[in-house]
């Protein structure tokens, strides 16, 4: 038994296909087959359903591949305990981050943190929050950066910091001549509104649950996943939208004028670095976590007199 072979076994189940598990491997299909049946026969199983689509583990399988992930992140820790005490960081880091927040944030750190660590290769993806958390689990993904809680106990989340939401109002709507906003003032009929399957629509959707009723609705239904195009779409037409507060750093002065906040407490989304309940690659991990502290305001590293706003 190699630990190659549990490699192998663990991406044949990360990617349910021999074929896709053999080109993330970077070796050939018949030599990864031929390696995992090299560890069925010494083992006396079979740890896979050949006969279905996608290939499944068998009942044995499923325990064998789950002490296969512990077993290579327990080898992985040792490579971690020597670049510890060489007191290098040092590897591989894939993260994953919501489009609402990428754009905001990746700007601020990315430069700074590649030439501190220049050992450090990063890869990042944007993607929704559940297409994160899923890859997350699977492990094809170290950490993710999102709003948080997510409530699964298979993560664990490191909050960073508690990022306001404010209206950005045409200068038509009532919203514009107010100095604060209650959320009861808003009007659904209104607002200019993420598409589904972003977290930060469903956020906006809680800050007014007691006044917005589904019923209401423009002749207008534009989706998009941009929050660039919700600033357009006001600065354009009639209504209002939600923002995250870190999108207001380019804002003209023009624009600066349509942003209002928010009546303490203010709404706020929670940023969290999110990381499987058994991560590794804690020393990387931690130097990104006080990298991206290092740029962001301070004011949104304290939590009080705001409201944390759930995203389911």
């Amino acid at each position: 038994m190699t630990t190659v072979q549990l490699e192998y076994i663990v991406a044949v189940d990360t990617y349910r296909s021999f074929v896709i598990a053999a080109e993330k491997c970077f070796v050939t299909q018949p030599t990864l087959s031929m390696q995992i049946q090299k560890l069925e026969d010494e083992l006396g199983i079979k740890l896979f359903d050949r006969s279905k689509l996608p290939v499944v583990p068998t009942e044995i399988g499923i325990a064998v591949i789950a002490q296969s992930r512990i077993i290579l992140k327990e080898n992985a820790r040792i490579r971690e305990i020597i670049a510890d005490q060489k007191k290098e960081i040092q590897g591989n880091l894939k993260v994953g981050i919501i489009p609402t927040l990428a754009p905001y944030l990746l700007p601020r750190i990315l430069t700074g943190f590649m030439k501190k660590y220049p050992k450090v290769k990063l890869e990042i993806w944007e993607y929704p929050t559940e297409q994160i958390i899923q890859q997350l689990k699977q492990e094809l993904l170290d950490c993710g950066l999102l709003a948080t809680p997510l409530h699964n106990p298979h993560l664990e989340e490191h909050p960073l910091f508690y990022e306001s939401f404010v209206v950005y109002t045409s200068k038509t709507n009532p919203l514009f001549d107010k100095k604060v906003i209650r959320a009861d003032e808003l009007e659904l009929k209104d607002v200019w509104l993420l598409n589904e399957g972003h977290c930060m629509r469903n956020q906006v959707l809680n800050i007014c649950k007691d006044k917005f009723t589904m019923g209401e609705h423009k002749n207008l239904e534009y989706n998009t996943g941009s929050v660039e195009t919700l600033k357009r779409m006001v600065d354009l037409n009639e209504g209002y939208t939600i923002l995250p507060e870190l999108s207001l750093q380019d804002l003209t002065t023009r624009q600066l004028n349509m942003v209002r906040y928010f009546k303490a407490p203010e709404p706020v989304r929670e940023i969290s670095l999110v990381t499987h309940r058994h991560f590794i690659k804690q020393a990387l991990i931690e130097a990104f976590k006080k990298e991206i502290l290092m740029h962001v305001p301070e004011k949104t590293k304290v939590q009080k007199n705001k409201k944390v706003i759930e995203i389911s």
